[in-house]
């Protein structure tokens, strides 16, 4: 508290007749002379002003670091944000395209497909096959033949056999009365 009023220097904050800076200092922090002065000088100025320029940064912005990671935390989230609904669009508009387009290719195939039918039908012996089995047209003079097959007769497989009458329906829930009555 004695030393309040007096005047400090600039190195080493302590004050102007305190004596000599450089007994105080190890023989290794002081200067030599000789060859290598220039070069450890500017060793010294450089790793100063990388120093300097990193606590200039901290200086300029008047945060500590936990406060600028913060601060780049923030802003890395409101791009990602902002970049989020644009991305998303995107993707599902592409997966739309990539559809549509899916469909687009299954509708030209199928329009080839029926101008190729188009190019058959116009022939008219084409014509005359389609008429012939479609709607079983026959020539005049021609004698049609229809073979039916057993599967083709109406009726059920279960139907009764000749001379049996079958038994008449009775509605449900006579059906379910008699099951439960035994009878």
């Amino acid at each position: 508290m004695a030393d309040r009023g007096r005047a400090r220097s600039r190195r080493g904050g302590r004050a102007a007749g305190s004596g000599s800076s450089r007994a105080r200092r190890p023989a290794s922090a002081r200067r030599r002379t000789g060859a290598g002065t220039t070069e450890t000088t500017r060793a010294r100025l450089r790793r100063g002003l990388a120093a300097k320029r990193a606590s200039g940064a901290a200086k300029v912005l008047g945060m500590s670091t936990t406060r600028r990671a913060a601060v780049v935390a923030i802003v890395v989230c409101a791009l990602a944000f902002t970049v989020a609904v644009p991305l998303r669009t995107y993707l599902s508009q592409r997966s739309e395209v990539r559809d549509q387009e899916a469909q687009q290719a299954q509708l030209q195939h199928e329009v080839a497909q029926l101008r190729d039918r188009k190019a058959q039908l116009s022939d008219p012996a084409q014509i005359e096959a389609e008429a012939r089995r479609r709607l079983r047209y026959v020539k005049p003079g021609e004698t049609p033949w229809m073979v039916q097959l057993p599967e083709d007769q109406p009726g059920s497989p279960t139907a009764a056999q000749p001379g049996q009458q079958p038994a008449p329906q009775a509605p449900w829930y006579e059906n379910l009365w008699a099951q439960v009555s035994g009878g």
